[in-house]
């Protein structure tokens, strides 16, 4: 112990001796020189105002910044998020109310001072490029949850519903935009451009949420669970496939950039499909788990996953189209997808989707429904938003020979849009297709049908907890096996 006393005492003299030795000799060399520093050195006394205000300086540094708005937007994003899920809501409702606190609805119209220096508006582009990346991953594992076995085993009755229940909502939104597009569309937009767009938000579902509400719920592996997440699943495909479709119109110039964009969209398609998935299969296959415990496995997959990004935003149909496809051509294998889902959905969910929930909330201004014309017409969004969504699901759940409360039921799920609605809005708005009226309008209709599907399933008897397989089986008392008859339940007798 001793010894290496005497070394470390040893070591600090003649090592600092050495130092300050070099600063006295490098003094001399400097003395035909100006000091820039000089008059700072002069300065014997330092007040408390000085440090006060170097303080705030360097808390403005664009890196303070971002932290700092970092730190307030999961805070608060996890604390109302816990605060939902009390009250039998999904995290994320929370998580976009608080988006919309922390912008001008709320903190901007009461403590605007504190708004403007959480979010100067030189931060906003870091802000909005952060959680666009958020956003980019969690589609990829949007598509790594698409399960196309559902889709295939539910595939008549899944297409059935699914394109009801997005064609209805679609007709009711561009049918809408007749009575509101001289008022709130922006000028430079063609009616073809709103009303298509208008449309497409109408017919979203959230399918990530949906699963979500499916298991919390006890539906998991029942009929009736089966066949809402197939229509999800497809619903989830067409919806962003008439999206890219959409948008390509919207950002071509001409017919023929148009016409370029979506054939070049097909090739992509036709490529991820055709070529890349059956050599990631062969590639993969049943040698999964050894992929997994490779270290460069997790570096190639998101150099993947951001290059198909990279290729559909350049094509001209957004990079979120990349990320899903990427994320649905990868092997149905289960360790692969959880490994996937715990390595990013956790980074993205935790971390990165917060930002864009407070971006799109400091896009979000509801002092502009000031009158009560736009109330009205906010009113008749949200009017239209359900009765498209969940009354075209109803009805063609319906006809495929479900009983009155199961189609309800497929309905309500179906209704739910959350953050996907969220993604979509902000594409229109970033193409200058939704005014900021409109898109304020927009956001609050995707709360609503997102927080009424949690209380519409309660009414039904769906109780937000996990059922035990026992009174699972006693609820739905065909899940265990093929679902030969999905209407089939307990409530048709009643």
């Amino acid at each position: 112990m001793s010894r290496n006393f005497l070394f470390y005492v040893i070591v600090l003299l003649l090592f600092g001796t050495g130092i300050l030795l070099v600063l006295k000799y490098g003094s001399q060399l400097q003395a035909d020189r100006t000091l820039v520093l000089a008059p700072l050195a002069a300065q014997s006394t330092v007040s408390p105002t000085d440090i006060g205000r170097a303080l705030v300086e360097n808390l403005r540094h664009p890196l303070s910044v971002l932290l700092l708005q970092i730190i307030v937007i999961i805070g608060l994003a996890k604390m109302l998020g816990a605060l939902f899920l009390k009250i039998a809501q999904p995290t994320v409702i929370g998580e976009m109310v608080a988006g919309i606190l922390l912008g001008p609805s709320l903190l901007g119209m009461l403590f605007p001072e504190v708004q403007t220096f959480l979010f100067p508006p030189a931060s906003l582009d870091s802000l909005k490029l952060l959680s666009q990346i958020g956003v980019i991953l969690f589609m990829f594992v949007v598509g790594i949850e698409l399960d196309l076995r559902h889709i295939r085993q539910k595939a008549q009755a899944a297409v059935l519903v699914s394109h009801a229940s997005i064609i209805i909502p679609f007709f009711l939104g561009a049918a809408f935009s007749l009575l509101i597009y001289r008022a709130l569309a922006p000028s430079q937009i063609s009616f073809i451009a709103f009303a298509l767009f208008m449309g497409i938000a109408m017919s979203i579902t959230a399918f990530p949420v949906l699963a979500r509400i499916i298991a919390e719920r006890g539906l998991s592996g029942s009929p009736l669970g089966n066949i809402t997440i197939a229509c999800a699943a497809v619903d989830d495909v067409t919806a962003w496939c008439i999206l890219a479709v959409v948008v390509t119109i919207v950002k071509a110039a001409g017919l023929g950039n148009a016409l370029l964009t979506l054939v070049l969209a097909v090739l992509f398609v036709s490529v991820m499909l055709f070529l890349i998935r059956p050599r990631v299969d062969r590639m993969i296959g049943e040698d999964a788990d050894n992929w997994i415990r490779g270290r460069t496995f997790m570096a190639s997959l998101l150099v993947f996953v951001f290059a198909s990004a990279l290729l559909t935003e350049v094509i001209g149909i957004h990079a979120l189209f990349g990320a899903f496809l990427a994320g649905a051509i990868l092997p149905a294998h289960t360790h692969l997808q959880s490994f996937l889902k715990e390595r990013l959905e956790t980074f993205s969910s935790v971390f990165l989707l917060p930002l864009f929930f407070a971006f799109t909330g400091l896009r979000t201004q509801i002092d502009l429904l000031g009158d009560w014309q736009n109330w009205l017409t906010c009113a008749g969004i949200i009017t239209i938003a359900i009765a498209g969504k969940l009354g075209g699901s109803m009805l063609a759940a319906r006809w495929t020979g479900m009983n009155w409360c199961d189609a309800f039921s497929i309905g309500a799920l179906m209704n739910t849009r959350g953050l996907m609605e969220l993604i979509v809005l902000n594409i229109g708005y970033d193409l200058s297709i939704l005014s900021p009226q409109v898109f304020t309008m927009m956001v609050l209709m995707a709360l609503v049908t997102t927080l009424m599907t949690g209380p519409l399933l309660s009414l039904l008897g769906y109780s937000p907890r996990s059922l035990d397989g026992a009174e699972l089986a006693k609820r739905n008392p065909g899940s265990s096996g093929h679902d030969h008859h999905l209407g089939h339940s307990p409530r048709r007798a009643h």
